[in-house]
């Protein structure tokens, strides 16, 4: 078993100077590039999107500094708690969340409205983390020792298909798998398990809704609804190919600006900023949210503590997989999902998911070389 290791002889201020500044500075800058995108999707000028953008992000950087100082045996001893309150609420939803944009996936505080399914993303994680933390090797290489995580697994991803919610629930159920792999799961179990779904594809596919069966069948082949369930597509990928290696120019996109580009300030922001910086904009944008990804499994390898490990890597893998569904979904290599591009698409939900995770991601981090908790 693994302990937990004790931030309560730390005082606040002393995390403060613990906090890897570097990291949030990485994090400021992706966050100026969806601002100014939003500005110029809006043809330069702050409203509707650009100045919501930026305001989001300063109430999300108080909740990420806030969750970053909390003592970490804390989010040990509320694990279970988060997650099946998260549970609850994707309950809640199924029986009678708010419909918007033709799914159940909110529910309505009148005030604002919050979505469970990204709240499970944060819940899944520290689940799984305190699991295996207090779990033997020899548990976990058992059947009855992943049998607890995969039905606490399979139970909210269901919930959250059946919103429906596709991208969520995959991302969901990649993030679980990450982390499967991270505390030494035998590689025969993921094969059983892709055999297992490869072979219930046919069933999968009859419970699909049909525009999600429409969208596999328009990444397979785009030409075959241009001007319907294949625009999107065809739209993204010639406003990435006219802007060559070195863009259009700050706010003359004109795939973006004639509005043949869809859900420019969304899903699509990629385009978006790939049509006016080029192929260098879109590498450097990569290539930041790489250094992002690379200094938090840093953060993760350099604990000693085996909670806090692993709900770095839980963290920073649903990070890695909203980057990279995104992209890929823009660029044709993967069926659009409808999963927005982390710190740079508008959209509050994900901008305040993502920064409390981050704000937890910080809080594992400091005092690393301790190795138990009291």
């Amino acid at each position: 078993m693994y302990g937990l290791e004790s931030n309560n002889q730390i005082s606040w201020k002393d995390k403060i100077f613990q906090i890897r500044f570097i990291y949030i500075f990485l994090i400021f800058l992706l966050v100026l590039t969806g601002t100014l995108t939003l500005y110029s999707a809006a043809g330069g000028n702050w409203e509707p999107w650009a100045i919501k953008h930026l305001l989001r992000f300063v109430v999300a950087l108080v909740l990420m500094f806030s969750l970053a100082l909390i003592d970490v045996n804390n989010y040990y001893r509320a694990a279970y708690w988060f997650y099946f309150i998260v549970l609850a609420l994707l309950l809640i939803v199924e029986i009678g969340g708010h419909v918007g944009m033709g799914a159940q996936r909110w529910i309505d505080l009148k005030l604002f409205k919050i979505q469970p399914s990204e709240l499970m993303k944060i819940g899944i994680v520290l689940f799984m983390a305190r699991y295996f933390s207090s779990a033997t090797v020899q548990g976990i290489k058992s059947i009855r020792g992943i049998i607890i995580p995969a039905v606490m697994t399979i139970i909210p991803v269901g919930l959250i298909a059946a919103e429906p919610d596709l991208g969520t629930a995959l991302m969901v159920l990649g993030t679980v798998g990450i982390m499967f792999f991270a505390v030494g799961v035998q590689w025969w179990k993921f094969a059983l398990v892709g055999g297992i779904i490869g072979g219930a594809l046919p069933v999968i596919w009859g419970f699909l809704h049909e525009y999600q069966q429409n969208r596999v069948l328009t990444f397979l082949n785009p030409e075959r609804d241009p001007l319907g369930a294949g625009y999107h597509i065809i739209q993204s990928k010639i406003a990435f190919g006219s802007g060559g290696i070195f863009g259009k120019g700050f706010l003359h996109g004109t795939q973006t600006h004639l509005n043949f580009l869809p859900e420019k300030h969304t899903d699509f922001i990629f385009t978006m900023f790939s049509e006016e910086f080029g192929l260098l904009g879109s590498v450097s944008v990569v290539f930041l949210n790489l250094l992002v990804l690379v200094l938090g499994y840093i953060f993760a390898f350099r604990t000693r503590n085996y909670f806090a490990r692993l709900t770095i890597i839980g963290l920073n893998s649903n990070y890695f997989l909203y980057v990279f569904i995104n992209i890929s979904m823009v660029m044709g290599i993967l069926p659009v999902v409808g999963v927005p591009l982390p710190l740079i698409s508008y959209g509050g939900t994900v901008m305040f998911s993502i920064m409390a995770s981050f704000g937890i991601i910080l809080c594992m981090s400091i005092s690393p070389n301790r190795s138990n908790f009291d």
